[in-house]
């Protein structure tokens, strides 16, 4: 499985300190520690795996941006950014999930804030308010209403947050903008219209880039169409990013 770059000084530094305490194992005649030092680096190595994901999305339809499990489906009266009425989607992602972040819809990155904050944990219901975080806008593509705010949330473990998106760049649907390391939580927050449908509740285990999270309703000039593979347009975000 692809391995995510970002987080080749972690293996690493684990590698090297995994390999000098078998050394000092297996001089003290405890080699059987050697089996354990293994699996912590398994687990390291996992922890940056980064799937390929080729989701197909309908009109109206957004897909989770983290793996994780649902932890909030809130309606808020008001929102700064969404300028009304929204509903704030709550993910967190376990030590054990994959922690690659996608865009839950296709549109333009209108602007990108980076907010310090404190570590709570990331499963407490303030922590998307007071932890450290970076929060994505994104004008999304026509005819899908926005916009759509997107929130890395770092944790009480995860302490670096990682986007690589730029304002004024082009996602695709399910495209790879960032990664927090090691336990966090993500949120998307979208405009609450009379016809917004949350297709996940609470205790919901999703996939981003695959699994659609809401459908926004859309007008029957752009809403009537077939079901769009986000696949290709996933490659070409890729080899914009890649060409910077």
């Amino acid at each position: 499985m692809p391995i995510a770059r970002e987080g080749a000084r972690e293996i690493v530094f684990a590698a090297v300190i995994l390999c000098a305490l078998s050394v000092v194992a297996v001089w003290g005649m405890m080699w059987p520690l050697c089996f354990l030092f293994a699996v912590v680096w398994l687990w390291v190595l996992s922890f940056f795996r980064d799937p390929a994901r080729h989701g197909s999305f309908g009109p109206g339809e957004l897909c989770a941006a983290a793996d994780g499990t649902v932890t909030e489906v809130v309606e808020l009266d008001g929102h700064e950014a969404i300028g009304g009425p929204a509903v704030r989607i709550g993910v967190f992602l376990s030590i054990f999930d994959v922690h690659i972040n996608r865009a839950p819809c296709a549109g333009r990155v209108r602007s990108i804030t980076y907010e310090p904050g404190e570590f709570l944990d990331a499963r407490h219901p303030e922590s998307g308010r007071r932890n450290e975080a970076n929060t994505l806008v994104i004008e999304p593509e026509a005819p899908l209403p926005g916009p759509i705010e997107v929130r890395q949330v770092a944790g009480v473990v995860a302490r670096r947050i990682m986007c690589h998106a730029r304002e004024g760049e082009n996602l695709a649907i399910g495209a790879r903008f960032g990664l927090i390391k090691f336990g966090s939580r993500t949120e998307i927050v979208l405009p609450r219209l009379p016809d917004t449908e949350i297709r996940v509740k609470v205790g919901d285990k999703v996939r981003a880039g695959l699994t659609v999270v809401a459908r926004q309703p859309v007008d029957s000039a752009g809403g009537q169409g077939e079901v769009r593979d986000a696949s290709a347009d996933i490659q070409r975000s890729a080899m914009q990013v890649g060409s910077r």
